[in-house]
Protein backbone atom coordinates (compact mmCIF):
# COMPACT_ATOMS: atom_id res chain seq x y z
CA UNK A 1 0.00 0.00 0.00
CA UNK A 2 2.79 2.51 0.24
CA UNK A 3 2.92 2.75 -3.41
CA UNK A 4 -0.28 5.20 -3.20
CA UNK A 5 -0.12 8.77 -3.44
CA UNK A 6 -0.83 10.38 -0.13
CA UNK A 7 -3.65 12.81 -2.03
CA UNK A 8 -5.15 9.16 -3.25
CA UNK A 9 -4.42 7.89 0.85
CA UNK A 10 -6.23 10.57 2.66
CA UNK A 11 -9.34 10.33 0.27
CA UNK A 12 -9.80 6.81 0.55
CA UNK A 13 -9.13 6.35 4.18
CA UNK A 14 -11.53 9.40 5.10
CA UNK A 15 -14.03 7.16 2.81
CA UNK A 16 -13.43 4.12 5.33
CA UNK A 17 -14.40 6.56 8.61
CA UNK A 18 -17.13 7.99 6.50
CA UNK A 19 -18.85 5.15 5.01
CA UNK A 20 -19.05 3.03 8.06
CA UNK A 21 -21.94 4.53 10.07
CA UNK A 22 -24.12 1.82 9.55
CA UNK A 23 -24.15 2.83 6.23
CA UNK A 24 -27.78 3.30 5.90
CA UNK A 25 -28.76 6.78 5.05
CA UNK A 26 -25.01 7.35 3.65
CA UNK A 27 -23.20 7.20 6.67
CA UNK A 28 -26.05 7.71 8.89
CA UNK A 29 -28.63 5.76 11.25
CA UNK A 30 -32.29 5.87 9.71
CA UNK A 31 -33.84 6.43 13.32
CA UNK A 32 -32.36 6.45 17.24
CA UNK A 33 -34.28 3.29 19.28
CA UNK A 34 -36.61 0.68 18.28
CA UNK A 35 -39.72 3.03 18.14
CA UNK A 36 -37.84 5.52 15.00
CA UNK A 37 -36.33 2.80 13.78
CA UNK A 38 -39.18 0.62 13.34
CA UNK A 39 -41.19 3.76 12.04
CA UNK A 40 -38.80 4.11 9.14
CA UNK A 41 -36.35 6.33 11.14
CA UNK A 42 -39.38 9.06 11.20
CA UNK A 43 -39.89 11.05 13.89
CA UNK A 44 -39.08 15.27 12.38
CA UNK A 45 -43.52 15.69 12.66
CA UNK A 46 -44.61 13.23 15.94
CA UNK A 47 -42.01 11.59 17.57
CA UNK A 48 -43.05 8.94 20.50
CA UNK A 49 -40.66 9.03 22.38
CA UNK A 50 -37.77 10.87 24.42
CA UNK A 51 -34.70 9.45 22.45
CA UNK A 52 -36.94 9.99 18.90
CA UNK A 53 -37.75 13.70 20.11
CA UNK A 54 -33.83 14.69 20.57
CA UNK A 55 -32.45 12.96 18.15
CA UNK A 56 -35.27 13.71 15.14
CA UNK A 57 -36.63 17.04 16.26
CA UNK A 58 -35.77 18.89 19.54
CA UNK A 59 -38.89 21.06 19.30
CA UNK A 60 -41.02 18.12 19.37
CA UNK A 61 -40.54 17.64 23.12
CA UNK A 62 -43.20 20.01 23.54
CA UNK A 63 -45.56 17.62 21.56
CA UNK A 64 -44.51 14.39 21.83
CA UNK A 65 -46.30 11.87 24.48
CA UNK A 66 -43.05 12.59 26.74
CA UNK A 67 -44.50 16.43 27.01
CA UNK A 68 -46.66 16.29 29.94
CA UNK A 69 -44.62 14.16 32.06
CA UNK A 70 -40.88 13.56 32.77
CA UNK A 71 -39.96 10.53 30.48
CA UNK A 72 -36.96 8.18 30.29
CA UNK A 73 -35.99 6.18 27.69
CA UNK A 74 -33.49 3.21 27.61
CA UNK A 75 -32.48 1.48 24.15
CA UNK A 76 -30.16 -1.39 22.58
CA UNK A 77 -29.44 -1.96 18.92
CA UNK A 78 -27.70 -5.30 17.94
CA UNK A 79 -26.66 -4.49 14.35
CA UNK A 80 -25.50 -7.08 12.12
CA UNK A 81 -24.22 -6.48 8.75
CA UNK A 82 -23.41 -8.85 6.16
CA UNK A 83 -20.54 -7.60 4.37
CA UNK A 84 -18.86 -9.67 0.90
CA UNK A 85 -16.54 -8.94 -1.71
CA UNK A 86 -14.97 -9.70 -4.84
CA UNK A 87 -11.79 -8.87 -6.97
CA UNK A 88 -11.13 -10.00 -10.59
CA UNK A 89 -7.44 -9.39 -11.53
CA UNK A 90 -6.90 -10.44 -15.27
CA UNK A 91 -7.98 -14.01 -14.91
CA UNK A 92 -7.76 -14.18 -11.52
CA UNK A 93 -11.03 -14.17 -9.12
CA UNK A 94 -11.05 -13.61 -5.43
CA UNK A 95 -13.83 -13.72 -3.41
CA UNK A 96 -14.01 -12.62 0.34
CA UNK A 97 -16.77 -12.72 3.25
CA UNK A 98 -16.38 -10.28 6.15
CA UNK A 99 -15.83 -12.00 9.30
CA UNK A 100 -19.40 -11.72 10.74
CA UNK A 101 -19.77 -8.92 14.12
CA UNK A 102 -22.97 -7.94 15.92
CA UNK A 103 -22.28 -3.96 16.78
CA UNK A 104 -23.73 -3.07 19.87
CA UNK A 105 -25.32 0.59 19.91
CA UNK A 106 -26.67 2.00 23.14
CA UNK A 107 -29.01 4.94 23.20
CA UNK A 108 -30.51 6.70 26.21
CA UNK A 109 -32.60 9.79 26.66
CA UNK A 110 -35.26 12.31 28.88
CA UNK A 111 -37.38 14.71 28.25
CA UNK A 112 -39.10 16.32 31.26
CA UNK A 113 -40.80 19.79 31.71
CA UNK A 114 -39.00 22.75 33.36
CA UNK A 115 -40.94 24.30 36.16
CA UNK A 116 -44.07 22.37 36.16
CA UNK A 117 -46.15 20.08 33.67
CA UNK A 118 -47.88 23.77 33.11
CA UNK A 119 -44.68 25.20 32.01
CA UNK A 120 -43.80 26.11 28.08
CA UNK A 121 -40.28 24.81 28.08
CA UNK A 122 -38.93 21.54 28.22
CA UNK A 123 -35.46 20.09 28.92
CA UNK A 124 -33.76 16.66 27.25
CA UNK A 125 -30.62 15.14 27.39
CA UNK A 126 -30.33 11.62 24.93
CA UNK A 127 -26.29 10.20 24.99
CA UNK A 128 -26.57 7.56 21.37
CA UNK A 129 -24.39 5.78 19.50
CA UNK A 130 -24.14 7.00 15.96
CA UNK A 131 -22.14 4.66 14.61
CA UNK A 132 -20.48 1.48 15.08
CA UNK A 133 -19.31 -0.64 12.07
CA UNK A 134 -16.30 -2.35 10.49
CA UNK A 135 -15.06 -4.82 8.14
CA UNK A 136 -12.24 -7.43 8.59
CA UNK A 137 -11.05 -9.45 5.73
CA UNK A 138 -7.57 -10.32 7.57
CA UNK A 139 -7.27 -13.80 6.71
CA UNK A 140 -9.10 -14.00 3.57
CA UNK A 141 -8.37 -14.38 -0.05
CA UNK A 142 -7.77 -10.59 -0.62
CA UNK A 143 -5.36 -10.21 2.09
CA UNK A 144 -2.62 -10.43 0.66
CA UNK A 145 0.12 -8.55 -2.14
CA UNK A 146 -0.95 -7.27 -5.59
CA UNK A 147 -1.07 -9.93 -7.65
CA UNK A 148 1.90 -9.58 -10.38
CA UNK A 149 4.25 -7.91 -8.25
CA UNK A 150 6.62 -9.03 -5.95
CA UNK A 151 5.18 -10.14 -2.72
CA UNK A 152 8.72 -10.49 -0.78
CA UNK A 153 9.17 -6.46 -1.06
CA UNK A 154 7.92 -5.00 1.92
CA UNK A 155 6.69 -2.11 -0.69
CA UNK A 156 4.58 -4.08 -2.81
CA UNK A 157 0.91 -2.61 -1.93
CA UNK A 158 -2.00 -5.24 -0.86
CA UNK A 159 -4.72 -6.15 -3.30
CA UNK A 160 -7.30 -4.03 -1.86
CA UNK A 161 -6.04 -0.82 0.48
CA UNK A 162 -6.73 -1.83 3.74
CA UNK A 163 -8.47 -5.42 5.54
CA UNK A 164 -9.46 -3.74 8.57
CA UNK A 165 -11.45 -0.93 10.23
CA UNK A 166 -13.69 0.07 13.61
CA UNK A 167 -15.12 3.24 13.88
CA UNK A 168 -17.49 4.23 16.64
CA UNK A 169 -19.10 7.83 17.11
CA UNK A 170 -21.07 8.53 20.36
CA UNK A 171 -23.33 11.55 20.49
CA UNK A 172 -24.42 13.84 23.61
CA UNK A 173 -27.37 15.80 22.81
CA UNK A 174 -28.51 18.45 25.55
CA UNK A 175 -31.56 19.97 24.40
CA UNK A 176 -34.42 22.45 25.22
CA UNK A 177 -37.95 23.17 23.44
CA UNK A 178 -40.28 26.70 24.08
CA UNK A 179 -44.14 25.87 23.14
CA UNK A 180 -44.89 29.87 21.72
CA UNK A 181 -48.69 28.43 21.41
CA UNK A 182 -50.40 24.92 22.09
CA UNK A 183 -49.95 24.26 18.17
CA UNK A 184 -46.55 26.03 17.80
CA UNK A 185 -42.60 25.21 19.48
CA UNK A 186 -39.16 25.39 18.68
CA UNK A 187 -36.27 23.90 19.74
CA UNK A 188 -32.91 23.43 19.99
CA UNK A 189 -29.70 20.93 20.54
CA UNK A 190 -25.91 21.26 21.03
CA UNK A 191 -24.48 18.38 19.46
CA UNK A 192 -20.98 17.02 21.34
CA UNK A 193 -19.39 13.86 19.41
CA UNK A 194 -16.83 11.69 20.58
CA UNK A 195 -15.26 9.53 17.83
CA UNK A 196 -12.99 6.85 18.00
CA UNK A 197 -10.93 5.26 14.57
CA UNK A 198 -9.13 2.59 14.32
CA UNK A 199 -7.35 1.35 10.72
CA UNK A 200 -5.32 -1.40 12.19
CA UNK A 201 -2.48 0.86 13.16
CA UNK A 202 -3.75 1.89 16.57
CA UNK A 203 -6.74 3.79 17.90
CA UNK A 204 -7.46 7.74 17.48
CA UNK A 205 -10.31 9.91 18.99
CA UNK A 206 -11.39 13.28 18.53
CA UNK A 207 -14.26 15.58 19.65
CA UNK A 208 -16.23 17.57 17.36
CA UNK A 209 -19.43 20.34 18.18
CA UNK A 210 -22.44 21.32 16.13
CA UNK A 211 -26.24 22.51 16.88
CA UNK A 212 -29.74 21.21 14.94
CA UNK A 213 -32.34 23.88 15.51
CA UNK A 214 -36.37 22.96 14.59
CA UNK A 215 -39.92 23.61 15.11
CA UNK A 216 -43.13 22.12 14.79
CA UNK A 217 -46.65 23.49 14.26
CA UNK A 218 -50.15 22.05 14.29
CA UNK A 219 -52.31 23.49 11.04
CA UNK A 220 -54.93 21.47 12.76
CA UNK A 221 -55.55 19.21 15.50
CA UNK A 222 -54.66 15.45 13.17
CA UNK A 223 -51.68 17.22 11.64
CA UNK A 224 -48.35 18.52 12.56
CA UNK A 225 -45.61 19.23 10.70
CA UNK A 226 -42.24 19.95 11.54
CA UNK A 227 -38.84 21.27 10.16
CA UNK A 228 -34.90 20.66 11.34
CA UNK A 229 -31.94 22.03 10.49
CA UNK A 230 -28.03 20.01 11.48
CA UNK A 231 -25.09 22.36 11.20
CA UNK A 232 -21.62 20.81 9.90
CA UNK A 233 -19.85 18.72 12.26
CA UNK A 234 -15.96 18.30 11.80
CA UNK A 235 -13.73 16.07 13.36
CA UNK A 236 -9.55 15.48 12.90
CA UNK A 237 -8.07 12.13 13.75
CA UNK A 238 -4.14 13.28 14.59
CA UNK A 239 -1.52 10.92 12.71
CA UNK A 240 -4.47 7.77 12.07
CA UNK A 241 -2.52 6.46 9.49
CA UNK A 242 1.62 6.08 7.64
CA UNK A 243 2.12 4.96 4.11
CA UNK A 244 6.06 5.24 4.41
CA UNK A 245 6.13 9.04 4.17
CA UNK A 246 5.49 9.82 8.03
CA UNK A 247 1.79 9.93 10.25
CA UNK A 248 -0.89 11.61 8.50
CA UNK A 249 -3.88 13.05 9.45
CA UNK A 250 -7.48 12.92 8.50
CA UNK A 251 -10.14 16.00 9.06
CA UNK A 252 -13.87 14.57 8.04
CA UNK A 253 -16.63 16.85 7.96
CA UNK A 254 -20.54 15.24 9.13
CA UNK A 255 -22.53 17.33 6.63
CA UNK A 256 -25.24 19.75 7.09
CA UNK A 257 -29.09 18.32 6.44
CA UNK A 258 -32.63 19.41 6.51
CA UNK A 259 -35.23 17.31 7.28
CA UNK A 260 -38.98 18.03 6.58
CA UNK A 261 -42.27 15.83 8.45
CA UNK A 262 -45.43 15.53 8.07
CA UNK A 263 -48.02 13.48 10.45
CA UNK A 264 -50.96 12.66 10.78
CA UNK A 265 -53.43 11.11 13.21
CA UNK A 266 -57.03 9.37 12.79
CA UNK A 267 -59.24 6.67 14.09
CA UNK A 268 -59.80 8.54 17.59
CA UNK A 269 -56.08 9.21 17.83
CA UNK A 270 -55.09 4.85 17.47
CA UNK A 271 -53.51 5.83 14.22
CA UNK A 272 -50.69 7.62 12.82
CA UNK A 273 -48.56 8.32 9.95
CA UNK A 274 -45.65 10.24 9.33
CA UNK A 275 -44.01 11.02 6.37
CA UNK A 276 -40.30 12.54 6.56
CA UNK A 277 -38.03 13.81 4.13
CA UNK A 278 -33.96 14.75 4.06
CA UNK A 279 -31.05 16.65 2.02
CA UNK A 280 -27.94 15.81 3.51
CA UNK A 281 -25.33 17.44 1.97
CA UNK A 282 -22.23 15.48 0.68
CA UNK A 283 -20.92 17.18 -1.79
CA UNK A 284 -19.73 20.17 0.10
CA UNK A 285 -18.53 18.46 2.94
CA UNK A 286 -14.83 18.67 3.91
CA UNK A 287 -13.15 14.98 2.93
CA UNK A 288 -16.64 13.45 1.23
CA UNK A 289 -16.56 15.92 -1.58
CA UNK A 290 -12.42 14.47 -2.10
CA UNK A 291 -14.24 10.96 -2.90
CA UNK A 292 -16.99 12.51 -4.58
CA UNK A 293 -19.93 11.98 -3.10
CA UNK A 294 -23.13 12.92 -3.95
CA UNK A 295 -26.05 15.14 -2.30
CA UNK A 296 -28.43 12.58 -0.42
CA UNK A 297 -32.00 12.62 -0.27
CA UNK A 298 -34.17 10.52 2.08
CA UNK A 299 -37.71 9.17 2.41
CA UNK A 300 -39.16 7.31 5.56
CA UNK A 301 -42.49 6.58 5.96
CA UNK A 302 -43.96 4.96 9.14
CA UNK A 303 -47.31 3.76 9.94
CA UNK A 304 -48.26 3.19 14.02
CA UNK A 305 -51.58 1.87 15.24
CA UNK A 306 -52.93 1.10 19.10
CA UNK A 307 -54.68 -2.01 18.94
CA UNK A 308 -55.10 -1.94 22.28
CA UNK A 309 -55.68 2.00 23.44
CA UNK A 310 -52.46 3.04 25.22
CA UNK A 311 -51.65 -0.42 25.58
CA UNK A 312 -50.60 -2.52 22.50
CA UNK A 313 -48.65 -0.57 19.42
CA UNK A 314 -48.17 -2.09 15.98
CA UNK A 315 -45.90 -0.35 13.71
CA UNK A 316 -44.04 -0.79 10.45
CA UNK A 317 -42.06 1.59 8.48
CA UNK A 318 -39.99 1.86 5.32
CA UNK A 319 -36.91 4.12 4.40
CA UNK A 320 -35.09 4.87 1.09
CA UNK A 321 -32.04 6.82 0.97
CA UNK A 322 -30.00 7.05 -2.30
CA UNK A 323 -26.72 5.73 -2.71
CA UNK A 324 -24.29 8.84 -2.45
CA UNK A 325 -21.51 7.25 -3.82
CA UNK A 326 -20.40 8.05 -7.33
CA UNK A 327 -19.09 5.10 -9.70
CA UNK A 328 -15.81 5.64 -10.88
CA UNK A 329 -13.80 3.85 -13.61
CA UNK A 330 -10.46 2.41 -12.45
CA UNK A 331 -7.63 3.42 -15.05
CA UNK A 332 -3.36 3.89 -15.05
CA UNK A 333 -2.04 6.89 -16.54
CA UNK A 334 0.93 4.67 -16.93
CA UNK A 335 0.86 1.23 -16.22
CA UNK A 336 4.16 0.73 -15.70
CA UNK A 337 4.01 2.88 -12.89
CA UNK A 338 1.72 1.80 -9.73
CA UNK A 339 1.53 5.15 -8.28
CA UNK A 340 -0.31 6.52 -10.99
CA UNK A 341 -3.46 4.17 -10.66
CA UNK A 342 -6.39 4.80 -8.75
CA UNK A 343 -6.75 1.54 -8.02
CA UNK A 344 -5.73 1.61 -4.58
CA UNK A 345 -8.65 4.69 -3.36
CA UNK A 346 -10.94 3.05 -5.67
CA UNK A 347 -10.92 -0.90 -3.66
CA UNK A 348 -11.59 1.74 -0.41
CA UNK A 349 -14.52 3.00 -1.87
CA UNK A 350 -16.37 -0.19 -3.39
CA UNK A 351 -14.33 -3.34 -0.98
CA UNK A 352 -13.87 -1.02 2.47
CA UNK A 353 -17.06 0.04 3.80
CA UNK A 354 -19.66 0.29 0.76
CA UNK A 355 -21.94 2.94 1.67
CA UNK A 356 -25.12 1.82 -0.90
CA UNK A 357 -27.71 -0.15 0.61
CA UNK A 358 -31.02 2.01 -0.38
CA UNK A 359 -34.17 0.49 0.79
CA UNK A 360 -34.87 -0.38 4.58
CA UNK A 361 -38.27 -2.29 6.06
CA UNK A 362 -39.22 -2.03 9.70
CA UNK A 363 -41.49 -3.64 12.18
CA UNK A 364 -41.71 -3.30 15.73
CA UNK A 365 -44.64 -3.57 18.75
CA UNK A 366 -44.45 -1.64 21.74
CA UNK A 367 -46.33 -3.28 24.73
CA UNK A 368 -47.49 -1.17 28.60
CA UNK A 369 -46.35 -3.10 31.13
CA UNK A 370 -47.86 -1.01 33.36
CA UNK A 371 -49.03 2.94 34.23
CA UNK A 372 -45.23 3.63 34.23
CA UNK A 373 -42.96 1.39 31.89
CA UNK A 374 -44.04 0.37 28.16
CA UNK A 375 -41.13 -2.06 26.31
CA UNK A 376 -40.96 -1.49 22.81
CA UNK A 377 -38.90 -4.21 19.89
CA UNK A 378 -37.76 -3.81 16.56
CA UNK A 379 -36.93 -5.60 13.61
CA UNK A 380 -34.80 -3.48 10.98
CA UNK A 381 -33.84 -5.04 7.56
CA UNK A 382 -31.77 -3.25 4.38
CA UNK A 383 -31.85 -5.43 1.29
CA UNK A 384 -29.05 -6.16 -0.03
CA UNK A 385 -27.53 -3.96 -2.41
CA UNK A 386 -24.57 -4.12 -5.13
CA UNK A 387 -22.25 -2.43 -6.07
CA UNK A 388 -19.21 -2.49 -8.92
CA UNK A 389 -16.36 -0.96 -10.98
CA UNK A 390 -13.61 -2.02 -13.52
CA UNK A 391 -11.37 -1.06 -15.95
CA UNK A 392 -7.33 -0.97 -16.19
CA UNK A 393 -5.10 -2.17 -13.01
CA UNK A 394 -1.90 -0.84 -12.34
CA UNK A 395 0.28 -3.05 -14.48
CA UNK A 396 -2.04 -2.60 -17.20
CA UNK A 397 -4.11 -5.66 -16.90
CA UNK A 398 -8.53 -6.02 -16.42
CA UNK A 399 -9.78 -5.16 -13.18
CA UNK A 400 -13.49 -5.75 -11.67
CA UNK A 401 -14.10 -4.90 -7.94
CA UNK A 402 -17.55 -5.26 -6.35
CA UNK A 403 -19.16 -5.27 -3.22
CA UNK A 404 -22.70 -6.70 -1.86
CA UNK A 405 -24.19 -5.22 1.52
CA UNK A 406 -27.18 -6.11 3.58
CA UNK A 407 -28.38 -5.16 7.03
CA UNK A 408 -29.97 -6.72 9.72
CA UNK A 409 -30.91 -5.11 13.70
CA UNK A 410 -32.84 -5.78 16.60
CA UNK A 411 -33.75 -3.06 18.61
CA UNK A 412 -35.33 -3.29 22.30
CA UNK A 413 -35.95 -0.15 24.23
CA UNK A 414 -37.96 0.82 28.19
CA UNK A 415 -39.52 3.30 28.00
CA UNK A 416 -40.12 5.09 32.03
CA UNK A 417 -42.93 7.54 33.07
CA UNK A 418 -42.22 9.32 36.54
Amino acid sequence: MKHIRTSHALAAFGLCLATPALATNGDNLIGIGPISRALGGTGIAAPQDAISAVFSNPAAMCISPSCAAPQADFALTAFMPEVNAWVDIGDESYKAASKDKVYPIPAMGVSLPIGGEASRWRAGMAIYGVSGLGVDYGGTDIDTSYPGMDPDDPMTPGMVATTYTDLQILKIAPSVAYSISPDFSIGASFHIDYATLDLDQGKESDWAAGIQLGMTWKPRQDVTLGLTYTSPQKTTFDEVFNFGAGPEDLTLEAPQQVGLGVAWTGMDHKLLVEVDGKWINWSDAEGYDTFDWDDQWTLGIGVQYEVIPQKLFLRAGYNYGSNPVNKHSISSADPMDPNTSNYWMETMRVIGFPAIVEHHLGLGVGYRLNECLVLNAAWVHAFEKGFSESGTGPLGEDVNIKSTLSENSIDLGLTWMF
